[in-house]
């Protein structure tokens, strides 16, 4: 048998696959076709950053889900529950993202660090929303800050994920990303900020590589046009990010659902500036659910077999909406990230 590789073997599939469609009489002879499976061939690997999970500061997510506090009745790890933990454990996840979400759009990483007694509590971003409504003052509405940037590093270094912070474009200076970066890779002794981190009991930095720059753009995220986006996008990835021997790996904010002109014109106004080394990668967005009934009750579980596959496709479809944007980019404009994974966690 005649061994071919993966790419020639789909050309002639299609090919013959082709001729056997032309009617017959036309003038043309049916081309013989047949199929060969080459079960040991490679044809590529599947960045593991792509299967990571994410969380937010919105309902009971944080607090009394991942956070119950040191002295809670319920068994934790730290303040951290104990059987979520040991969940996750199992599910040994690749990546986390944090703080969100739309909550990451108005976050300020500083309320979240230092002595907990002396964090400020703060109006979450979701306060207003119409579900919340019927919902007691807590957690829910106004922020304590008792979950910050030190607890969800330990949170992830318990379960065994990388850290993703999604750094907040719309409402703070790049300044204060930058001063993130140094609150978590900053070895011990080098800057204020890695001394603060180190009195917490951390003396080793968290070496945190994924950072989202801003996160739903053309939303939460501060209503931008894509041409807008790319702006600050290299705004806060141009030159003066501090590295820390830490390869950073910055995420842009891909579109909101089947938004193929979000990505064309967001890569085509990235690379049209001579600095094409900061985009690792793109977070594509896709919201959708299961049963029209289970979504309008709220109710996460109820949908049958026929839901889920649905799901799957639209999963699917999304995929390679996505893909073709940024593939038509390449294809207009040259631009291409240094490192491409198209479609990243998404939260």
């Amino acid at each position: 048998m005649t061994s071919m590789h993966r790419r020639e073997f789909v050309a002639t599939t299609l090919g013959g696959a082709a001729a056997l469609a032309l009617p017959r009489g036309g003038g043309l002879r049916r081309a013989d076709a047949h199929v060969e499976v080459l079960l040991d061939e490679p044809i590529g690997t599947i960045a593991p950053e792509v299967y990571g999970h994410f969380t937010e500061h919105l309902g009971g997510v944080i607090y009394d889900g991942i956070w119950v506090g040191e002295d809670s009745k319920i068994p934790n790890i730290g303040g951290m529950r104990t059987a979520l933990v040991d969940a996750f454990r199992r599910i040994r996840p690749s990546v986390v993202r944090w703080p969100g979400g739309c909550f990451a759009d108005s976050y300020d990483w500083r309320d979240g660090v230092g002595p907990r007694n002396e964090r400020p509590v703060r109006t979450n971003f979701w306060a207003s929303d119409p579900g919340l409504s019927k919902v007691a003052s807590g957690p829910a509405k106004y922020e304590p800050n008792a979950f910050g940037t030190t607890e969800f590093a330990r949170f992830c270094r318990a379960v065994g994920a990388a850290p993703y912070l999604a750094a907040n474009v719309r409402s703070l200076p790049a300044t204060v990303f930058n001063q993130w970066l140094e609150y978590c890779n900053a070895p011990a002794g080098t800057t204020t900020w890695g001394d603060r981190r180190a009195a917490t009991g951390d003396r080793d930095p968290y070496r945190v590589r994924f950072w989202g720059v801003g996160n739903e753009a053309w939303g939460c995220g501060g209503n931008f046009t894509p041409e807008e986006y790319a702006e600050e996008f290299r705004r806060f990835t141009a030159w003066s990010v501090p590295q820390f021997d830490v390869p950073l790996a910055f995420v842009a904010s891909g579109p909101n659902g089947r938004d193929v002109d979000w990505t064309r014109r967001l890569f085509k106004s990235l690379y049209s500036n001579s600095e094409r080394r900061h985009l690792f990668g793109l977070s594509v967005h896709y919201y959708t659910s299961g049963s029209p009934t289970a979504f309008a009750e709220g109710d996460a579980l109820s949908f049958n077999s026929d839901d889920f596959y649905d799901l799957l496709t639209r999963a699917s479809q999304h995929t390679h909406l996505s893909i073709r944007g940024v593939a038509d980019t390449v294809l207009r404009t040259g631009a291409m990230p240094d490192h491409p994974h198209p479609a990243a966690t998404s939260g």
